[in-house]
């Protein structure tokens, strides 16, 4: 039988984009309705905080994501036209300069400058991207990717906190908001460290440990100004 391994570092742009959009979709989202909730305000003011919450962050998170993700995109594809005017004008201290990087990995001098040279034969651009630069396919950089997921994983975030404003008793709105949020926090932190092949235990706690801390500091800012938006 083939040994077949799974890895998990072609999902590392998505699953970031994805995983930072969703947190920051519950916890700006839900700490500001408990500071809202806090100060007073009725049901019809917490709800329109909510909502324009969630369409302001799904738009800042797809407009960051993007313009990032673009300016590493702009510097790969810098560096891959520097490295191909190099390989055009100085081909053979190009190839001098991939043979040594496979003899620095561990390869005999006359296996490396074979390897190199086969490799530069076959796809030379992609020989030193990948090896003297560091660009892979499966980390390049996807703008329009990253920003759709980051826009639509803030938004599904948000909603949870939204949906348990519509759902819980008024009178204990704040507790109720807070608990549904870290135990949204804990799954979601779970599921991206499974997903990552890390401890979801970890994932869980490290994720609400902060946001605990962000939503407390909102119903403290919320109960110190007590007024009515």
């Amino acid at each position: 039988m083939p040994h077949i391994e799974h890895h998990r570092l072609h999902r590392s742009n998505w699953l970031r984009a994805a995983v930072l959009g969703a947190n920051d979709g519950i916890v700006s989202t839900a700490s500001l309705l408990i500071g809202v909730a806090a100060a007073g305000s009725d049901i019809h003011a917490i709800l329109l905080a909510g909502v324009a919450a969630l369409v302001a962050g799904a738009m800042s998170m797809a407009t960051g994501e993007y313009v990032s993700v673009c300016s590493q995109a702009d510097i790969e594809a810098a560096d891959l036209a520097q490295e191909s005017a190099a390989l055009r004008d100085h081909p053979e201290e190009e190839f001098a300069e991939l043979r040594d990087i496979y003899e620095s990995r561990g390869l005999q001098r006359d296996l490396a400058a074979e390897v190199a040279r086969q490799l530069m034969a076959h796809n030379a651009l992609e020989a030193h991207a990948r090896d003297e630069i560091g660009i892979t396919d499966s980390g390049k950089a996807r703008p329009l990717q990253a920003a759709f997921a980051s826009a639509f994983a803030f938004t599904a975030g948000a909603a949870l906190p939204l949906l348990a404003v519509l759902a819980l008793p008024f009178n204990r709105l704040t507790w109720g908001l807070a608990v549904v949020a870290l135990i949204s926090l804990a799954l979601l932190g779970a599921v991206a460290a499974r997903s990552g092949g890390a401890s979801m235990l970890k994932g869980a706690s490290r994720v609400c440990f902060w946001s605990a801390l962000a939503m407390a500091l909102s119903a403290m800012i919320g109960h110190l100004f007590n007024v009515s938006v």
